[in-house]
C-alpha cells in the first residue's frame, strides 16, 4: 500500500512535520508556491534525496523507511526546515 502526504512550500515546509508509517513506501508531494531561491530544492541526507523544486509544479519523492525515527529535510541552503516521524 503506498501513502501520500502533501507538503506546501510558502514560507517553510506546511505542514512542518509530517508523521509515516516504518516499511510502508510514502510519497512527499512537495508544491513549491515561494519563489525564493532559497526553497528551489528539497533535501535530505538523512532520507537520501536532494530534489530541485520547480515552481508551482508537484514534485513527488518517494521514501521507504525502515526504522522509526526523526529524520531531518530542509531547503537547499540550510534555513527552512521539515521533519518525517516514522512511527
Amino acid at each position: 500500500m503506498e501513502k501520500s502526504v502533501r507538503i506546501d512550500v510558502k514560507n517553510g515546509y506546511e505542514p512542518q512535520t509530517v508523521e509515516v508509517s516504518k516499511g510502508v513506501t510514502t510519497k512527499l508531494v512537495f508544491n513549491r508556491a515561494n519563489p525564493s531561491a532559497c526553497l528551489e530544492q528539497v533535501q535530505s541526507t538523512d532520507l537520501n534525496f536532494a530534489q530541485d523544486l520547480p515552481l508551482g509544479e508537484d514534485v513527488a519523492i518517494a521514501i521507504t523507511p525502515e526504522h522509526a525515527g526523526e529524520y531531518e529535510y530542509s531547503c537547499g541552503m540550510g534555513m527552512f526546515h521539515g521533519k518525517v516521524v516514522v512511527k
